[in-house]
């Protein structure tokens, strides 16, 4: 049966309910247990940005001499998340991306930061980033997640990427997780960059790009069903990933409360 736009929240609500009720949000509730999060989770925040910058690639003109974009709200979107994630404020006022007011967050945890250094490192040498990836001695699920967002990327189907990007890579931390980071700092635990972090990206996702995002869904698809098809097949998988990069922090803390 040919797929609609219609299909797409029908088919990814059961992967969508398995990462907001997954067990790894009740299993943190330590500072160690949000080191250990963080030092895998550090990952995702970084390769989001790539996901975001092909996508103002294709959506936008970034070459000389400019034409008009054949997608202006999708160029719209993406230009404005681009501005915000790249160029935000963080809690001191100073300009810096999310993903660095992650690395802050982390540093003021204490959790280890050596691992997403070392793979910034080895790209700023010109290494290849299938190369990098390979290379890195980080955990084998967290390589796994990396490893699809730039196979996704290197597809070039301008729908599947923005489908990997709306439907894979919003926001999925819910409420719980959130309030269990604020009770931790009133017990004076250090976690007020992590808390600005959580609450910065839900301001700034608010109710606004959430529909720019499906409508940008449905100005790359197209209508074509076979478009939507592939779409649906690539946020699936998205969320699928996101669960087993789940399924595995939350090994690392269960293995760690054994020992």
């Amino acid at each position: 049966m040919k797929k609609n736009m219609h299909d797409f929240e029908k088919e990814l609500a059961p992967l969508r309910a398995a990462l907001t009720d997954h067990p790894l949000y009740t299993k943190i509730q330590t500072i160690e247990d949000i080191q250990v999060f963080m030092e895998q989770h550090v990952f995702a925040v970084w390769d989001f940005m790539s996901l975001v910058k092909k996508l103002q690639i294709e959506l936008t003109t970034t070459q000389i001499p400019w034409v008009p974009s054949k997608f202006p709200t999708a160029g719209r979107l993406i230009n404005e998340i681009v501005w915000g994630e790249e160029t935000d404020l963080n809690k001191d006022g100073d300009i810096m991306s999310h993903f660095e007011m992650y690395v802050q967050a982390m540093q003021e945890a204490g959790a280890n930061t050596q691992g997403i250094q070392k793979l910034l490192n080895d790209l700023s040498k010109g290494n290849t980033i299938e190369s990098v990836i390979e290379q890195q001695e980080i955990s084998p699920f967290v390589k796994e997640f990396i490893q699809f967002t730039f196979s996704t990327i290197a597809t070039n189907k301008i729908h599947v990427i923005a489908a990997v990007f709306t439907f894979g890579r919003e926001d999925l931390i819910p409420d719980m997780f959130i309030a269990m980071v604020k009770n931790l700092r009133k017990e004076g635990v250090p976690l007020k960059h992590l808390i600005y972090y959580l609450d910065r990206h839900i301001e700034v996702d608010g109710d606004e790009h959430g529909p720019m995002a499906l409508q940008m869904i449905e100005e790359l698809c197209q209508g074509d069903p076979q478009k939507i098809t592939e779409a649906i097949a690539a946020a699936k998988t998205a969320l699928e990933m996101r669960i087993k990069l789940w399924d595995g922090i939350l090994a690392q803390l269960t293995a760690t409360v054994l020992i």
